[in-house]
């Protein structure tokens, strides 16, 4: 059975109309409206999604400021975490709530990750959210290193790591790649040596997907799930940091029908984890939910 995912938070958040600017982007919620946060986990959970991914993502200095994030980072994803686990609890339902574990440097940008601060901007991350969560979503993974560096923050966590990695949809290529220019066959191996029980593919176009996955299965041959969420953004260009500047404009034919036929096929290729990423609202989630499950 197909394993439904949740949507993208942010954009349903300024869809509905809940605090919502830059540079705070989706954090700015769990601060001043941290009722439309918990509302949206109930829609998608309403909807049909077996997992649900903490609102975590925008707290990093990037989004939050560095100063914020000094004193205030550990509380937020604390926050993050709660709500998402009382959005579980008032739905009745048995769904998973995951640790969503940002690009800490900014999305898209693997020439930003620097190793030597890393470790002071995951530990309030992952503090914050571990009393809430039941499994790790290690989201928007531009590079290897990236990848390799939270395997090593988690330690000893005995919790499920998910690994899901952003793929380079600006232009075409040979074979899929990570923004980095890595493979992602290259990629596949390191998630199976660094113990993921999951490999996915995010915040990329719909398109590139289907040749990611096939790749990815080649590799693993089941060794571990395979799973995608992909936005509806249109092209974001590879000459300047727009994934982190401003709201991205939604793709008109990203439809929940356009969306089920495209994760159709990405199932038929062997995904077995299946959702949304910015963008991707409830109503999207509910048609996958009754066709995929």
């Amino acid at each position: 059975m197909t394993i439904i995912l949740d949507g993208g938070m942010g954009r349903e958040l300024h869809r509905r109309g809940a605090p919502f600017r830059q540079p705070e982007w989706s954090a700015l919620a769990l601060t001043e409206a941290p009722e439309a946060v918990r509302d949206t986990h109930l829609d998608f959970i309403r909807a049909g999604a077996d997992v649900i991914t903490s609102n975590s993502y925008a707290v990093v200095p990037f989004h939050i400021g560095e100063s914020r994030f000094q004193n205030e980072a550990e509380d937020l994803a604390a926050t993050a975490g709660n709500l998402a686990r009382e959005a579980v609890e008032l739905s009745g339902k048995s769904v998973q709530v995951t640790g969503s574990l940002p690009p800490l440097f900014g999305s898209y940008r693997p020439d930003l990750f620097d190793e030597t601060k890393a470790d002071e901007l995951a530990q309030p991350l992952i503090c914050g959210l571990s009393p809430f969560v039941d499994f790790w979503l290690v989201e928007t993974v531009s590079s290897t290193v990236e990848a390799r560096n939270w395997r090593k923050q988690l330690g000893g966590d005995n919790r499920p790591l998910w690994l899901s990695f952003t793929l380079d949809d600006t232009q075409s290529h040979d074979e899929p790649v990570l923004r980095s220019g890595e493979s992602v066959r290259v990629a596949a191996q390191v998630a199976r040596e660094l113990g993921a029980a999951a490999m996915l593919f995010n915040c990329s176009q719909p398109e590139v997907m289907l040749a990611a996955v096939q790749a990815a299965a080649d590799v693993l041959s089941g060794s571990l799930k395979i799973g995608v969420y992909a936005n509806a953004f249109e092209p974001v260009s590879d000459e300047m940091n727009d994934a982190n500047d401003g709201l991205d404009e939604i793709r008109k034919d990203t439809t929940p029908q356009n969306y089920l036929a495209w994760a159709t096929a990405w199932c038929d290729a062997g995904a077995e984890i299946v959702g949304g990423c910015c963008g991707i609202s409830p109503e999207h989630i509910g048609l996958l939910a009754e066709n995929l499950k």
